[in-house]
């Protein structure tokens, strides 16, 4: 099973108020595993950067500036996150919402809603009336995110995939028990599942020897006389 764990970053909060997408960050999961694939974007607005985005993402018009425009890598962008594969997703509709609006400027098949896994919704329903953040959810599950000072798409895909993984139930991450799911991914099985050092050994027949089953059944008979397998 593909998914996607998908981050954007915008200049603000509502595209069809004049804002659009600054960044996209995406991870591959196979069997809820990351695999190591990754797509990661700037991408020129084509407008200002507001003071208030500026000071969350730390990205200014100068850089953006210099980034290709969304039609020159929506192409890319959709090959990877494919046509079925689930997009894992914080406050899913924010994100869904910018990304349908530049798919439908470009006369771009949009992305069915039905595709997002919202990890704010399984948070809520796991822990009601609790924070549900990014930063919260990373703090509940003692997810190391010292280095989110700035908001970023890639490194926020990496955080959510951890925090999707502890609210599936958890795992050790980084240990594939599917060789199976490891080479669909394109991965290294000798690096994601554990080998044994030990030599070789042929089972031992565990079947009893004749004297021994002649012993039990004389046991049996001497000491068990009510037995309701006898009568």
């Amino acid at each position: 099973m593909r998914e996607i764990v998908l981050d954007t970053e915008t200049t603000g909060l509502d595209p069809y108020a004049d804002h659009r997408l600054v960044e996209i960050g995406c991870i591959e999961l196979v069997n809820h595993m990351p695999t190591g694939k990754q797509y990661h974007q700037y991408i020129n607005p084509q407008r200002s950067m507001p003071k208030e985005a500026f000071d969350v993402h730390g990205l200014g018009d100068e850089f953006l500036a210099k980034q290709p425009v969304f039609a020159e890598v929506v192409d890319d962008f959709l090959a990877f996150i494919g046509t079925d594969s689930k997009l894992v997703i914080h406050n899913a509709a924010f994100d869904m919402k910018f990304l349908n609006a530049e798919l439908g400027w470009l006369n771009k098949p949009l992305i069915a809603n039905d595709r997002a896994i919202d990890t704010v919704q399984i948070a809520r329903k796991k822990f009601p009336g609790s924070p549900v953040s990014l930063d919260a959810l990373c703090r509940r599950f003692k997810i190391d995110n010292s280095n989110r000072t700035l908001h970023g798409a890639l490194l926020d895909s990496d955080l959510l995939a951890l925090v999707y993984l502890e609210l599936l139930g958890g795992r050790q991450h980084g240990l594939g028990l599917d060789a199976n799911a490891s080479d669909a991914a394109g991965g290294d099985v000798s690096r994601q599942v554990s080998r044994s050092a030990k030599p070789y050994r042929e089972p031992r027949p565990h079947m009893a020897k004749p004297e021994e089953v002649t012993r039990h059944q004389a046991y049996i008979s001497e000491k068990i006389k009510d037995a309701v397998w006898l009568k």
